[in-house]
């Protein structure tokens, strides 16, 4: 049963959407890590979210329409997590949300890295990262430029230097 709506507000239609603690760690998991399996979304989750957490919200990311399901191929007991179009179209919130967090929290430098360049690459940025998750997510031509590239070399360049 879906909880009644407060307002027809669209920030609050939103927040209802995306507005618990885990909805958008999912998604940016998927997103730029390219989780796709509930095991990896579990195993690989730095702030360590729960199994029960997890569960609950990827099917309520399911039911409102961010994320679609499939069977994985190589392993039918498995089910492969993929992003819909209008969670592909949070990349520029997301963008704004690391570019904030850059500016007013203690983030680390590691973590703090692909924000840095989303934020410097801007809307143009944006639209290619949009357009390499279409291709990843809903199978539409791959671009030229691969921006997960990009973040994740940054990412790894800057984990490295860290160390």
């Amino acid at each position: 049963m879906q909880k009644p709506i407060r307002s027809g507000c669209p920030i609050n239609l939103t927040l209802e959407t995306l507005g618990d603690r885990w909805s958008l760690i999912v998604i940016r998991d998927i997103m730029f890590g390219n989780r796709r399996h509930y095991r990896d979304l579990l195993n690989n989750s730095v702030e360590g979210i729960a199994s029960n957490i997890l569960a609950d919200r990827l099917r309520k990311l399911v039911d409102a329409g961010l994320l679609s399901t499939s069977p994985d191929p190589a392993h039918k007991q498995k089910t492969v997590y993929s992003l819909t179009e209008p969670a592909i179209q949070l990349v520029p919130l997301l963008a704004e949300m690391g570019a904030w967090g850059r500016r007013f929290t203690p983030a680390t430098r590691e973590l703090s890295i692909r924000a840095r360049l989303l934020e410097e690459g801007g809307p143009a940025m944006w639209q290619a990262f949009m357009a390499e998750l279409r291709s990843l997510h809903l199978g539409t031509e791959p671009p030229q430029r691969s921006v997960i590239r990009e973040l994740t070399d940054a990412y790894l360049m800057a984990v490295a230097g860290a160390g």
